[in-house]
């Protein structure tokens, strides 16, 4: 297995003496050649002062005047190192103190000059910890010699020799290829590379998603050894039976009233498709309601330590990129498990009992056994519910639940998220693969498909009642938080909302809260350009990450969540079932092996019982380096799937722009900055932007103070929310980037515009 030196140091800690056979083990280094790269590492990180080696053991140093940050290079080659703590100073490297490290590369820099008030603090990259380009998009070039590669990106100021036989890359020559670098600079020397894809004769020829997943250098495919571990997992029994023993050990809820819901797509059967989640329905006595979450136990099934989970470990989460997929794990697993219609299957399932206004009051999450009654699409349910289609007789009693679901139990639930402050987003999520808030780490309403939005609710629950019980419980688990959103950067949102004569306060001139943004969203909905808003607002608001202590979250207005509802599609989520699965095997359940009263470990009406640690300490340490060891990587397979979906689809609104070169549409500005102004074609959801330069009629000056472009003259504003109309003048496909001119539009500038600032 290749290793990062990141991955290396966090197998090691200050306190406890590794040995290095160990670290063979938990790095998954099963040949002699890996064993000797770890050999080679672990000398190089003890000459630098990172290791001590005692008794041919490593302990890790925290040696002082060193920061962990990433590297940001520009084109011009200027580089800083941005720290990860929030508002520490980036520190600027100039090229000869960068150790061939590259734009995206995590590294450990050391302080050589302090900052000052006007200057950022100088340093010297002493380590790189991971490589961000493993692979990267480049062009070929013809040597004397050979063949070289040009990186695409221009903030990679280099070029790669590439390792060829005989001619083959001769009628590559000016093509774009994908790059796998097989060995970094070292000293004077180039980096290595070889290509591995011919993808086209430049970025408009090759296929959008071959882009995307070279420059992303995301997986095409799983290796031999995985697939043929996969294949050699332990699995249900081909009739859908579960065995009497396994059976004994669980919860058996096969006789509970099961369906599940999905997107017509999935249950078409594509091989990459799973369906994880299903969800049963009961009424109580006096209005309360028992809603089970049922979440397939892939924790059952996959090994920690084996190959599936070292390569699902690697992935952290599925990447979606229209039809191409590239999944957590291998078909035979997610087939295998996957929730099917009169089939027994292991789950974890999370019963919540809930009172008549949509309030958690109790819970209970245990593994269990269930039995889907009924697979059905949204799109079905839809319209049995509309009353557009007649639902079929073996439906009835599917039709009642989902009525109860969705006509009662799912609006009192969103009451009570809408109470505490969360908001709502009128857009399509990005991806229909999760039911719980996905990637944006906010309830999305979908118009055509509203189903979808109330299933999140629903969804939700399950994520915040087991982040309540790991609290509860002191359990090391993996919570998923989200930062309140910068003010300085709604600044031009409440501009443009107060330009369009919208009423956008916040509570608070310090902090933003989901309540805030609960009032935008309202004011948006009458507002007279309801989807442009929305898009600005929702680029507003940070990224979800994981971390290994209870934090707000923002878009879902609570404190403490975790994700747990897509143990196929996200590590996190898998490594939660493990969390859980340890809680019911190895938990304390009573104080002492000799007292009779066993306390329900699983139960949220446990915990005026427990006054006892209930994990073992031993197992409550590797659990707390556990969550450690993985949370940055994570985060970081997070981010990298998010600029990839992301990606796509900015190459997608590219495509359709280029295509409409010449064409006229109107549009909102939506932002204004001393170069130009950007501006959302509202009919197509595509932002471009028109430069200062293009502005032929005037000399135009910014104003940072009211947002604007001003003509000296002819005394037009081009300022934040003015309607205006412009005309496609160019594309550059592969950087996205659209140029504009304007036809016509713009304001009447005030007296204010051309005061001084």
């Amino acid at each position: 297995m290749e290793f990062s030196i990141a991955t290396l140091l966090a197998q090691l800690s200050p306190d406890k003496l590794v040995a290095a056979k160990f670290l063979e083990k938990k790095l998954d280094c099963e040949d002699e050649l890996c064993a000797q790269k770890l050999q080679i590492a672990l000398d190089a990180l003890e000459k630098v002062g990172l290791l001590n080696k005692e008794l041919g053991k490593y302990r890790r140093v925290l040696p002082d005047g060193m920061v962990e940050a990433k590297l940001r290079c520009s084109s011009k080659g200027f580089c800083f190192a941005i720290q990860d703590e929030e508002g520490a100073d980036d520190i600027y490297v100039r090229e000869s103190y960068l150790s061939n490290a590259w734009n995206g590369d995590r590294v450990l820099v050391r302080i050589i000059k302090e900052g000052s008030r006007r200057r950022s603090p100088e340093g010297a990259v002493q380590v790189i910890l991971d490589r961000a380009n493993p692979s990267l998009l480049a062009r070929i070039k013809h040597i004397a010699h050979g063949y070289r590669a040009v990186p695409l990106d221009d903030r990679l100021l280099f070029e790669i020799d590439l390792q060829t036989e005989g001619d083959e890359l001769a009628d590559a020559i000016n093509h774009l290829v994908h790059v796998e670098i097989l060995r970094y600079a070292i000293g004077m020397k180039l980096p290595l590379g070889r290509v591995t894809k011919i993808l086209g004769s430049d970025a408009e020829a090759a296929a959008d998603t071959d882009i995307v997943a070279c420059k992303h250098d995301l997986p095409q495919g799983f290796s031999e050894k995985v697939l043929e571990a996969a294949k050699a997992a332990p699995k249900p029994a081909p009739n859908g039976k579960i065995a009497k023993a396994e059976i004994n050990k669980r919860f058996d809820l096969r006789s509970v009233f099961t369906l599940t819901l999905e997107d017509e797509d999935c249950l078409q059967g594509k091989p990459t498709d799973m369906i994880e989640n299903a969800f049963s329905l009961e009424p109580l006595e006096e209005g309360q309601w028992l809603l089970g979450i049922h979440i397939v136990d892939l924790a059952h099934y996959i090994e920690p330590g084996s190959p599936v989970d070292n390569e699902a470990k690697k992935r952290g989460t599925a990447v979606y990129l229209d039809d191409f997929i590239v999944p957590l794990l291998p078909e035979a697993i997610s087939r295998r498990c996957s929730f099917t219609v009169d089939h027994e299957r292991l789950a974890i399932s999370i019963l919540l009992t809930l009172d008549k206004t949509g309030q958690v009051i109790e819970f209970d999450i245990q593994p269990s056994v269930i039995k889907v009654d009924h697979q059905l699409s949204y799109q079905q349910v839809q319209g049995y519910l509309g009353q557009q289609e007649e639902t079929p007789a073996e439906l009835q009693n599917a039709s009642e639940m989902l009525e109860q679901l969705f006509f009662t139990l799912a609006p009192l639930v969103k009451a009570q998220r809408l109470q505490r402050g969360g908001f709502d987003l009128q857009t399509p999520p990005a991806s229909y693969a999760f039911k719980d808030e996905s990637r944006l780490g906010a309830i999305t309403v979908d118009s055509t498909m509203p189903l979808r939005s109330m299933l999140m609710d629903l969804s939700v629950l399950a994520g915040k009642v087991v982040a309540d019980h790991c609290r509860a419980l002191e359990l090391p688990a993996l919570y998923c938080a989200q930062v309140e959103p910068d003010v300085m950067e709604l600044e031009d949102f409440l501009k443009l909302g107060t330009n369009l004569d919208l009423t956008l306060d916040i509570d608070s001139d310090d902090d933003l809260s989901s309540r805030d943004y609960q009032s935008f969203t309202q004011e948006i909905a009458n507002s007279p350009a309801p989807k442009i808003l929305t898009e600005f607002l929702k680029k507003t608001i940070k990224p979800a990450s994981y971390s290994t202590k209870p934090m707000s979250h923002f878009g879902l207005a609570y404190d403490g969540y975790c994700h747990v509802m897509s143990p196929g599609r996200r590590y996190a989520d898998l490594l939660m079932q493990r969390l859980l699965h340890t809680l019911f095997k190895e938990g304390r359940d009573r104080k002492t092996t000799r007292s009779k009263k066993v306390v329900n470990l699983g139960s949220s009406q446990s915990y005026d019982e427990l006054t006892w640690n209930v994990l073992p300490p031993a197992v409550q340490s590797q659990w707390e380096a556990d969550v450690h060891t993985v949370v940055h990587h994570l985060n970081e397979r997070l981010k990298i799937a998010e600029d990839a979906e992301s990606d796509l689809e900015g190459l997608k609104k590219a495509e359709r722009m280029k295509e409409r070169t010449g064409g006229v549409f109107k549009g909102w500005i939506t932002g204004v900055q001393s170069y130009g102004f950007f501006v959302e074609i509202e009919e197509l959801m595509v932002e471009g932007l028109v430069h200062v330069s293009s502005l032929k009629d005037d000399w135009y000056e910014y104003r940072s103070r009211h947002s604007c472009l001003v003509g000296r003259k002819n005394r037009t504003a081009y300022r934040l929310g003015d309607r205006v109309e412009v005309q496609v003048k160019s594309v550059d496909y592969y950087r996205q980037q659209i140029d504009l001119v304007t036809v016509s539009g713009g304001s009447a500038a005030v007296n204010s515009d051309f005061e001084d600032e």
